[in-house]
């Protein structure tokens, strides 16, 4: 078992630990019922969760991902209502429109060579605003093409799979192709590692951080879609937060704050554990919603430990080899 793939193994091992406990209690937990709305409930969070784990391997961070889910529900609850454009050419534009200023946001990053935690601060407030310019208002979608999104497909044991389910399963996938599969991922990784070992592997480090924040934009884009079916609305004032979640379930799946370690599958992991804590409360009925807070609190914490303490055993292995 090697350092790196440690934290892959204890969030699967936490998961699997707390699926078990769940069950012992709640013997339904175990339903292809409880399992589908598993998916479906926190679809919209695992998409966008995929490309802050992109952003965080290559050691940076988007703290604009949940202004712009809100800002993509506004977008395409207006432009349903005040035009007769079609729901999949509103979805065009709108990914065209949040990769766009994921891209941007990457340049600055770059060009200027400003903290991504400023700018994507700022681009937080500039997505969240835009939605306000929208709308101030809770804009409903009623659209029959909608209607056919909110279909699903039948498992054994009477749950289903959602198409926002499905689409989550689909986007991780493409994530891990996309992270571990491809020269893009590599070049990610390798940024995460720190600037000059890029360059030393040839990495052109503006483009890649350009890229980075696309794909981070173009998935909190299709976050927004998914959302917005899973609610029906468009709403300024949604997913706030949403942003500091991802990163706990980037974090909590694994991947190393710092950078330059991580899975995306953990990442999947790190989602559904924070959908299984808020399940467990659902069933229990005794307890306060706050106790999902708090054990994903704990939850941070504990990985948190976990890395400084295999970055300490790599520096205290390297110190060894070097003498």
């Amino acid at each position: 078992m090697t350092s790196r793939l440690l934290p892959l193994y204890a969030t699967i091992a936490i998961f699997l630990a707390a699926y078990l406990v769940c069950y012992l209690q709640f013997p339904a937990m175990l339903s292809t019922r409880v399992l589908g709305n598993l998916l479906t409930d926190n679809a919209y969070l695992g998409i966008v969760a995929v490309g802050m784990t992109v952003v965080i391997l290559s050691g940076g961070i988007d703290l604009s991902v949940g202004s712009v889910i809100a800002f993509a529900g506004v977008f395409i609850a207006v432009l349903l209502r005040d035009t007769g454009l079609h729901p999949l050419a509103v979805f065009a534009l709108l990914l065209a429109t949040t990769t766009a200023f994921g891209a941007a946001m990457g340049g600055l990053i770059h060009g200027l060579a400003m903290p991504p935690f400023i700018v994507t601060l700022a681009g937080m407030f500039l997505a969240r605003g835009a939605a306000y310019m929208l709308t101030i208002d809770s804009v409903p979608i009623d659209h029959d093409f909608y209607d056919m999104l909110r279909s699903y497909q039948r498992l054994p044991g009477g749950g289903r799979l959602t198409v926002i389910g499905a689409t989550m399963l689909l986007s991780v996938l493409a994530g891990m192709i996309l992270a571990h599969r491809t020269r893009f991922g590599t070049a990610v990784l390798a940024l995460g590692g720190g600037a000059p070992t890029a360059r030393l592997m040839g990495v052109s480090i503006g483009r890649t951080t350009v890229l980075i924040y696309a794909f981070s934009g173009f998935m909190a884009g299709l976050s927004g879609i998914v959302f917005s079916i899973y609610t029906g609305s468009g709403y300024p004032l949604a997913t706030v937060g949403t942003e500091l979640t991802a990163i706990a379930a980037v974090v909590i799946g694994g991947t190393l704050l710092t950078g330059g370690s991580g899975y995306v599958f953990g990442t999947l992991i790190g989602v559904l554990t924070m959908g299984l804590i808020q399940t467990y409360i659902v069933f229990d009925g005794s307890l306060s919603s706050w106790w999902t807070k708090i054990v994903i609190g704990m939850l941070l914490l504990l990985f948190i430990l976990l890395q400084k303490g295999l970055l300490m055993l790599g520096h205290g292995r390297g110190a060894v080899s070097a003498t």
